[in-house]
C-alpha cells in the first residue's frame, strides 16, 4: 500500500514537472524575450543606431503577440505570467519608445522634450493599469471581447515610432524634427488613454474557404516586410489608424443592439477589454 501511494505521488509529481511547469515556462520565457528586446532598443538608441532600436521594439511587439497565444495554446495561463507581461509591456512599449524618441530628436528641446517623453510613458502605464483593473469586471457584454479600450501598448509604440520609420524610408529633412516627434508621442498618448475602441482581433475566425487567400496575403505581407520593411510598417500603421473609426462604428452598433447592464453603466468601467495575456 505504501509503495503504491509513493508511486502514485511520483507519477503526479512527474506530470506536474513535465506538463504544467513547462507549459508556463515557455510563454513566460517569450515574455522575458520581449522585455529584453525592448530594453535593447534603448541601448541601440544610446549608441545612435536608431534603425536597430526601432527594429528591437518591433521584435518585442511580435514576441508580445506570441506569448499570450502560446499560454492559451499550452494551457499555461497564470497570475504570475499576467503580471510579468504587464511589466514587460510598460517597459518595452512605454519607457523604451519614449527614451528612443527623446534620444532621437526630443533632446534638442531639453526639459520640454523630456516632459513629452514622460507624458507618453505615464499614459502607457495608465492604459495598462486601466486594462488590468477592468479584467475583474464581471458584467461585460458578450461583444466586449471584440474590442480594446484605447490603443493597446504594442500598437501605440509602433505608432509613436512612425516618424522614425518615415525618416529611415524617405531620408532626413521631413520627420526628423523635435516638433514631429513630440506631436507623435502626444497623439499616441491620447489614443492610449482615450476610450476609443480598437479591434482586438482575438475573436477573428477565418472561414475555411478564405484560408488559402489569407495565407497568400500573409505571405505577401512578409515578402514586403523583407524587401521594404519601413515602407511596409508605415502602411500597416496607417491602416491601423484607419480602422479606428470602423471599430467605433462597429462597437456603437453592438451597444445599440445590446445595451450595457445598469450596474455596469453606473460604474462606468472599461467595457472594451479582452485579456490579451495569461
Amino acid at each position: 500500500m505504501f509503495r503504491k501511494d509513493k508511486a502514485e505521488r511520483a507519477r503526479l509529481r512527474a506530470a506536474r514537472v513535465g506538463g504544467g511547469h513547462m507549459n508556463r515556462l515557455i510563454p513566460n520565457a517569450i515574455t522575458v524575450g520581449a522585455l529584453c528586446a525592448g530594453l535593447s532598443g534603448v541601448r541601440f538608441a544610446i549608441d545612435g543606431r536608431f534603425e536597430m532600436a526601432v527594429g528591437a521594439i518591433v521584435v518585442a511587439a511580435v514576441l508580445d503577440g506570441l506569448d499570450g497565444r502560446m499560454a492559451r495554446l499550452l494551457n499555461g495561463t497564470s497570475k504570475f505570467g499576467a503580471e510579468l507581461d504587464s511589466l514587460s509591456d510598460f517597459i518595452s512599449f512605454g519607457v523604451a519608445p519614449a527614451l528612443i524618441v527623446y534620444l532621437w530628436v526630443l533632446s534638442a528641446w531639453g526639459g520640454a522634450g523630456w516632459i513629452v517623453a514622460l507624458a507618453y510613458a505615464v499614459c502607457c502605464g495608465l492604459r495598462l493599469a486601466r486594462f488590468n483593473a477592468a479584467l475583474a469586471e464581471p458584467n461585460q457584454p458578450a461583444w466586449a471581447g471584440n474590442f480594446f479600450t484605447g490603443v493597446p501598448a504594442p500598437a501605440g509604440a509602433g505608432l509613436a515610432l512612425m516618424p522614425m520609420m518615415a525618416h529611415f524610408e524617405f531620408g532626413p529633412g521631413y520627420t526628423n524634427h523635435a516638433i514631429v516627434g513630440a506631436a507623435s508621442l502626444a497623439f499616441v498618448a491620447f489614443l492610449m488613454v482615450s476610450r476609443l475602441p480598437t479591434f482586438s482581433g482575438k475573436k477573428v475566425h477565418v472561414p475555411r474557404g478564405w484560408m488559402v487567400p489569407s495565407l497568400v496575403v500573409i505571405g505577401l505581407f512578409f515578402a514586403a516586410l523583407a524587401s521594404a520593411p519601413w515602407a511596409t510598417l508605415l502602411v500597416a500603421g496607417a491602416a491601423y489608424l484607419a480602422l479606428i473609426p470602423l471599430a467605433y462604428a462597429s462597437q456603437r452598433k453592438f451597444r445599440l443592439a445590446e445595451p450595457e447592464p445598469m450596474a455596469t453603466a453606473a460604474a462606468k468601467p472599461s467595457l472594451s477589454v479582452v485579456n490579451d495575456r495569461k
